[in-house]
This record gives structure tokens, C-alpha cells and sequence, in this order.
């Protein structure tokens, strides 16, 4: 090559390079982002029904399908908790964290600033009042005794700034002070008069909270979502729409819902109102039984079943002969070395060994809480028929080995048509429904307690 050619590419080549040093490299979008950092930050508020730490365990209904996701895109979960909302938007705004899971309801408002990804829930938002307090409002119009109190910056926020033209003289106020489950405590308290509260909040606060009572529906059909920063960074937006199109078509976001709420939308103001009297009043006789005899099990689950079954009456009996504070046939009483079925220790002992004796019958693929939930059923109705409606579960293309398809087709087992294919015929399979649907209350309401510090 001669000199001169040599010369002429060598520059070329140079600057070839000097341009590609000078050309900004492009940036890479939220979801290489992610996967670079191998870290998907999400921002939740701290509260029962998002997240909350389960003996130093995080746990929460956001926080379970926060690590669905990360999972699925192959990377770490780091949660970052506020107990406001003002403060999360704060977080996704400076760019802090790559999405909002916080059971945030979507607004007309909140819509122009934020992307929000597919609605996983449809609540409502009610008016909430102390029962017996005052007169129960039918509208917006007869709330005229007393102050209505909701979060700052919370979309009920939004919504009662909409009223002001339609009914100037209604008494409000916003505060940054307190977080929606403080506030429906300050109700009981009568610290407040009103809040309004989502639904599937109140449903959980009425586990302890009784009094609770719904004035009216503020809004119906209200949709929650996950939020994302607004641009035109559609990476992590569409993993986002997939994952939940995902959980939806599988019927595992059906199953999410029912593992945290499932069991709290059917509310009996008496029942739950007698159960707190009787942990106040009857338990403190048994705690030291249930705890010292509950071996592999939680105490409170045991006493929780013990409630269902007898009230904590250790001479309870029923038509059927079931006896006891744990209610025990007597072949079962015999087969777990019981001589009394009257003596609340005893029972309460052979009552532990027969519900661990029936885990160890539930396949080991199926995980907890399920596996829980299926020994309960046995334990009411008899791991037979258990197993026939898990049969019939898998007939009609359900899955045998989750609760919340099995728990459909057990009431089938009254039905000539679907127990005359089963081994072991007729069973009235809505009774373990209730009855493990009531457990599951009992257990949280007492496990609520225990960490207040309200049993001895």
C-alpha cells in the first residue's frame, strides 16, 4: 500500500473512532436497568394489608407479588416502605424506586401524572363510623355531626376536594399524622367521627374492630394497580402487563387474593364481637394448655380451632357425641391416648396430635398455607371425603392441591349427581368451607391480639 494510502486510512480509521467516542452512548431503558442492577426496588406502604414484617419476615399481599415478579424477571427484591402516600410518589418521582405497589387506587388525577399497570382488585370505599355513636348517615347530606377524616394525598383526599362545590358546609380534614388503619382505630377510639376507608382495608380491620360501621358506598368499582413512572419507557411497563395477564389467565392471582383475603369478606358483627369478650375472659384459663401441647403447631391456630369447636367450653358436647374443648369423637379421643374427653387438657393435647397427624396425610407437594387449610377440612369432615372432592376438583379441571378449587367443589358432595362418583358418598362439604373460612378468622384476629400485647 503506498505511503500516501496509508496515511489517508489511518486517518479515516481515527476518526471513526474519535466520533464513536464522541457519540453519548444510548441509555438503557427501566428494564435492562433492573436486570443490570439485578435489584427490582418497589415502593410499599407499611400497613397489613401491603407489607409488614411476620416476625422478621416480610410478608404482605404487595410484598407476595412483588417477589412473583422479581422472580420472574430473575432478580432480587428490595422493598422500600413509607408509611405515607405523599412520600412513595416522592420515591417514584426522583426515580428511588422502579414501581409502586402499595394497593393504590387509579384516579382521574393520579392517571396524568403516573403509568399504572393492569387493576389486579376492584374495591370500594366506604364511610366508616363507630357503630352506636351517632345516627347512621344515608348520604352526604346528613353528615352534619362531626368531622370526616382521611390521609393526606390519599386518593379519598382527592375525592373529598371534588365535593367541595356540591357541599361546602361538610366538615373534613387531611392528615399526614396517621396511616387509613390508625384512622379507623381513632374511630372506635371516638378520637374522629368518620373515615373513609377501602374496602378491602376495612375488611381486615373489622376482625378487630367490630364497631366498625359502613355509612355508605363513596365509590364502587374503584380499580388498584401498580404505578410506574410516566415516559415513554415501555420495558418494564409491558413485563408489568404480561406478569399480571400472566397470574389472571393461570388463576393464580385468584388464588393470591383468596390466601389474604378470602377468609375476611364475610363479616358477623356478634360472632366477631364474642370471640374478642371470650379471648378477654375464657382463654386466659387455657393459653398455658395450648401453648405448651400445640408442639409443631401455632398455639393461636390450635386455639382458634378449639373456639370453633367449643367456644372453650370443655363440657361441650353435641347431638353427634363429639365432646370436649376440642370436640373429639371417641374413637379418635381413644386412638390419641385420651381417657377424657371432658378434661380440657387432655382433649386439648389429643386435639393437637389428631390435626398434626392429619398434615402428615396431605401430600408434601402442597405448600402452606394450603396444606393448613386442607388439614382443617379433614379434620371437620374426615380425610376421605377430603380427598373425594380433591378428585372431583381435578375432574372438572381444577387444581386438587389448591385450596381455593377444592373449597368450590366440596358443597358438591350433597348432590346425588357428584357423590354417587365418589368413594365415600354423601358429606355436607359446606360445613369444612365455613369451617375453615371461620378458623382462618379466629386465628388472624388472635395472632392480631398477641402481637398487641393482649394476651397474657
Amino acid at each position: 500500500m503506498a505511503l500516501g494510502s496509508l496515511t489517508r486510512w489511518i486517518t479515516a480509521v481515527f476518526l471513526l473512532v474519535l466520533m464513536a467516542a464522541c457519540t453519548p452512548q444510548r441509555e438503557p431503558d427501566a428494564l435492562t436497568k433492573v436486570r443490570e442492577r439485578q435489584v427490582l426496588r418497589v415502593g410499599t406502604l407499611m400497613n397489613p394489608t401491603s407489607y409488614y414484617l411476620n416476625h422478621d419476615n416480610e410478608d404482605g399481599f404487595e410484598y407476595d407479588l412483588a417477589k412473583r415478579f422479581a422472580a420472574r424477571l430473575g432478580v432480587e427484591l428490595k422493598m422500600v416502605p413509607r408509611y405515607n402516600v405523599d412520600d412513595l410518589f416522592a420515591l417514584l418521582k426522583k426515580g428511588e424506586v422502579d414501581l409502586l405497589a402499595a394497593g393504590l387506587d387509579r384516579t382521574k388525577k393520579r392517571d396524568t401524572i403516573y403509568r399504572f399497570g393492569p387493576p389486579y382488585q376492584i374495591i370500594s370505599q366506604k364511610l366508616v363510623f363507630k357503630q352506636g355513636s351517632r345516627e347512621r348517615p344515608r348520604d352526604w347530606q346528613q353528615v352534619d355531626d362531626g368531622e370526616i377524616v382521611v390521609v393526606k394525598d390519599s386518593s379519598h383526599h382527592e375525592f373529598l376536594k371534588s365535593l367541595g362545590q356540591r357541599f361546602p358546609d361538610l366538615q373534613w380534614r387531611a392528615t399526614n399524622e396517621h396511616d387509613a388503619n390508625e384512622l379507623l382505630r381513632m374511630v372506635m377510639d371516638e378520637e374522629i367521627a368518620y373515615t373513609i376507608a377501602d374496602s378491602n382495608t376495612l375488611d381486615v380491620q373489622r376482625r378487630f374492630y367490630p364497631g366498625l360501621s359502613v355509612a355508605f358506598t363513596v365509590r364502587d368499582d374503584q380499580s388498584v394497580a401498580w404505578a410506574l413512572p410516566p415516559g415513554n419507557d415501555d420495558s418494564l411497563y409491558s413485563a408489568v402487563l404480561e406478569f399480571f395477564g400472566e397470574l389472571r389467565s393461570s388463576g393464580r392471582l385468584a388464588y393470591i387474593v383468596d390466601q389474604h383475603f378470602g377468609h375476611v369478606r364475610q363479616f358477623n358483627y356478634v360472632t366477631t364481637r364474642l370471640f374478642i369478650d371470650a379471648v378477654k375472659e375464657r382463654l386466659p384459663d387455657y393459653v398455658e394448655m395450648f401453648r405448651q401441647h400445640s408442639g409443631s403447631l401455632d398455639w393461636r391456630l390450635l386455639a382458634a380451632i378449639s373456639y370453633q369447636e367449643s367456644l372453650w367450653n370443655p363440657r361441650a358436647i353435641s347431638p353427634t357425641g363429639v365432646r370436649g374443648m376440642m370436640m373429639l369423637t371417641l374413637p379418635t379421643a381413644k386412638a390419641m391416648g385420651v381417657r377424657s374427653r371432658l378434661n380440657p387438657e387432655q382433649s386439648i393435647r389429643g386435639g393437637a396430635r389428631y390435626l398434626e397427624q392429619m398434615l402428615t396425610r396431605i401430600p408434601a407437594r402442597i405448600p402452606e398455607p394450603d396444606r393448613v387449610w386442607f388439614a382443617l377440612a379433614a379434620y371437620n369432615i374426615g380425610f376421605g371425603h377430603l380427598e373425594d372432592a380433591r378428585i372431583l376438583t381435578e375432574k372438572q379441571g381444577g387444581n386438587p392441591d389448591r385450596w381455593l378449587d377444592v373449597k368450590q367443589r366440596l358443597p358438591l358432595l350433597r348432590q346425588k349427581k357428584f357423590y354417587r362418583q365418589t368413594e365415600f358418598g354423601f358429606a355436607r362439604g359446606d360445613e369444612p368451607v365455613r369451617y375453615v373460612g371461620n378458623i382462618r378468622r379466629f386465628y388472624d384476629t388472635l395472632k392480631w391480639l398477641d402481637e398487641q400485647g393482649q394476651i397474657p
